[in-house]
């Protein structure tokens, strides 16, 4: 007859570590079936003009074309090499990957906004950016964006322009 183990109390566990530890799950990410990239994310249109066509391939119409060189666009959808964009406004189709490009920009969505030397209201301000200016994207914190354009570099607050997601951050 083997003799009785001693039966270990909760508090001996938890000081040996045996309690599990709560830990909150990692929203996952949806991956594009082609890149593997994040589905949606941020690029913008490389050249001056890119057709915008109703599927993906040259025999599908010509729906309309994107004509701002800089555009930002969001991808929403891969299929070989297109890629389904939308606008700020949710306007849309599929657009050949060539004519995209990973440099990220923004669009100016409010009315003569202000470049701050800092992200700060109190901060001093550098220069206006006009709604519907394509300005190029920098570092970004939870509610300010670094942008730069016209020769002007400085922070707007993030809800000021389209071309980031709300929560992301940028180095």
């Amino acid at each position: 007859m083997e003799p009785a183990r001693p039966t270990a109390r909760p508090a001996q566990l938890a000081a040996l570590g045996a309690a599990p530890q709560a830990t909150q799950p990692q929203p996952e990410v949806l991956r594009g079936p082609v890149t593997r990239l994040p589905v949606p994310r941020f690029v913008s249109l490389k050249g001056d003009e890119g057709n915008v066509r109703r599927g993906p391939s040259l025999s599908h119409r010509i729906d309309w074309v994107f004509r701002h060189a800089g555009m930002p666009l969001r991808v929403v959808g891969e299929f070989g090499h297109w890629r389904r964009v939308e606008d700020r406004d949710g306007a849309g189709g599929w657009v050949h990957y060539r004519l995209l490009s990973g440099v990220r920009t923004a669009i100016v969505q409010s009315e003569m906004v202000e470049l701050r030397a800092r992200p700060d209201l109190n901060a001093g301000v550098i220069a206006m950016a006009e709604a519907g200016a394509i300005v190029r994207l920098g570092e970004c914190e939870p509610d300010w964006c670094r942008i730069s354009g016209g020769g002007a570099k400085g922070w707007v607050p993030k809800g000021a322009i389209w071309g980031v997601g709300p929560d992301e951050l940028r180095d």
